[in-house]
């Protein structure tokens, strides 16, 4: 069987509330994650994993925007700057969506939000433009909420499904955990067919962990 792609895209907040250690816990988090990424697409061989990343503060933009096979990936460290306009890098994503640039034999993408604060922009905007294409639909979503500041209700919405939890990271062993399980699950879950509306497609249902934390001292 000829391979199908499969895109994840990671959109990250890398606006001032960022700084410091949680961005660097980011960085680290995701480029541990990729070998794991690796394997897991190994593991599907019918499947193309290919990898890209937005990242949006005062404005978005395209951090790795051409899709690169995860074998040939190499992370490249996210900077902060600025404010939290995620609905432009809804909007910005949406682009992506359609079909082309989209193939029309492409598995689920993956669309994974990593966010610690309260968008600064029209971000139902953002969404809607998301939800207005076929794979936006489709799309297996992720949302990681950052440290208690960020806006669950934003994150829930994103997900745009009812059984499914944005996942808390509010030390930097869970944000490790997350990022792990965001990069694996996710991806496995949309390498898998589905035949069916898109509606069904986008309601399969993977199970996101409890993310323990024993470690009380690092909480952000």
């Amino acid at each position: 069987m000829a391979n199908r792609p499969v895109h994840f895209i990671w959109l990250l907040d890398c606006s001032y509330s960022m700084q410091g250690e949680k961005i660097a816990r980011l960085n680290y988090a995701i480029r541990e994650a990729v070998p794991e990424m690796r394997s897991v697409a190994h593991d599907n061989p019918a499947a193309q994993l290919l990898l890209r990343t937005v990242t949006f503060s005062t404005t978005a933009r395209w951090h790795h925007q051409t899709p690169v096979p995860v074998d040939d990936f190499t992370w490249q460290d996210v900077e902060v700057d600025g404010m939290t306009n995620l609905g432009e890098a809804l909007t910005l994503v949406s682009r992506e969506l359609q079909s082309p640039p989209m193939p029309e034999r492409a598995l689920k993408p993956v669309l994974a939000l990593v966010s610690d604060g309260v968008p600064t922009d029209d971000w139902k905007a953002g969404l809607k433009a998301i939800d207005a294409t076929p794979w936006g639909r489709k799309a297996v979503r992720v949302a990681i909420a950052i440290g208690t500041d960020a806006d669950r209700g934003v994150l829930q919405e994103f997900l745009a499904n009812p059984e499914l939890q944005p996942l808390d990271a509010n030390s930097p062993k869970q944000l490790a955990a997350a990022i792990r399980w965001a990069s694996t699950a996710a991806v496995k879950a949309a390498s898998q067919p589905v035949a069916g509306s898109a509606d069904t497609a986008a309601k399969q249902p993977y199970a996101p962990p409890v993310l323990d934390d024993d470690d009380d001292d690092d909480v952000w």
